[in-house]
């Protein structure tokens, strides 16, 4: 069993500027991150502002673990429109510049836009063809600025949500070899979590660690919502993880800083409870292992 650290999303203050809550970030204990990309919170068009950024992360001795790459409907490599393609790629190149100015370890990425389709076999593959395109050449120009890529697995209802996508797209990307990022409430809510889990363990290099109760991508904070955490650390200890841990929670611009890291602080605490009781014991009741691969939640 392995013991992960964790850290924190400044995700959950995509509405507030990056420097009127990173001291309130480091004085609650997190001083290993994922940077958020919304142009509210650091606008990665904004050089010096990543560069003042960066210097505040440095001065504070904090990582930039991870920087996750701008997501939107209009953000489309999968696009049949070349020229949306293009205007996708260069975007995220752009956001990636940003990552290896922070100097992340780990550059996140949406392989797709945030809207469903409903489309032939036929316009699918097609479209699967098309990202996996824009993104050997994204992950072959991001590695040359010294950043890892890492492909997230999506909603169900989006493009590789299903992990069988996922898979494809995963081993169509010939110029580098990219890594997976584990999102755990995606993959609660596509009722396959630890088939999920064990088929990206290849190429997993981090979890986006939040919780939900089976309706929708609340972004709680683990032990808040119906994953079974203890079930899920052991697992992701089956297949050989080595990366890190790092919460994901939902904010918005009506709550407070205090409240919510928190929240934070209880929700690592438990993580790394359950991990030194994994460590100190057998398993819960099953060897969970590898056997219940492919089962359903």
């Amino acid at each position: 069993m392995s013991d992960w650290p964790v850290g924190l999303s400044t995700g959950c203050f995509y509405t507030q500027s990056f420097f009127d809550c990173i001291d309130s970030i480091v004085k609650n204990g997190f001083t290993m991150l994922e940077i958020c990309s919304s142009p509210q919170h650091l606008d990665y068009h904004d050089e010096s502002a990543v560069k003042e950024a960066a210097r505040i992360l440095e001065a504070g001795h904090v990582e930039s673990y991870s920087f996750h790459a701008p997501f939107s409907e209009k953000i489309d490599i999968t696009s049949l429109d070349e020229t949306a393609r293009t205007a996708a790629a260069e975007e995220i190149i752009r956001a990636a510049k940003a990552a290896s100015m922070l100097n992340a370890r780990y550059f996140v990425l949406h392989p797709g836009p945030e809207k469903s389709y409903t489309v032939s076999p036929e316009e699918r593959m097609e479209r699967m063809k098309n990202a996996a395109g824009v993104l050997d050449r994204i992950c072959e120009q991001i590695a040359e600025m010294g950043v890892g890529v890492v492909i997230e697995n999506m909603l169900p209802h989006l493009f590789c949500g299903n992990i069988s996508e996922m898979t494809w797209l995963l081993g169509s990307i010939k110029s580098v070899i990219p890594g997976a990022c584990l999102d755990t409430g995606h993959a609660y809510l596509s009722k396959n979590l630890y088939n999920v889990m064990y088929k990206l363990s290849g190429h997993l290099a981090m979890v986006h660690a939040n919780d939900n109760t089976g309706s929708g991508d609340d972004h709680l904070p683990p032990g808040k919502g119906d994953i079974d955490w203890k079930k899920l650390l052991w697992e992701l200890g089956q297949t050989g993880f080595r990366g890190s841990l790092m919460l994901e929670i939902a904010g918005n611009d009506q709550v407070d800083a205090e409240p919510l890291l928190y929240g934070a602080r209880e929700s690592r605490l438990y993580l790394r409870r359950l991990m030194k009781d994994l460590a100190l014991s057998k398993p819960p009741t099953v060897a969970y292992g590898r056997m219940h691969e492919g089962r359903e939640e």
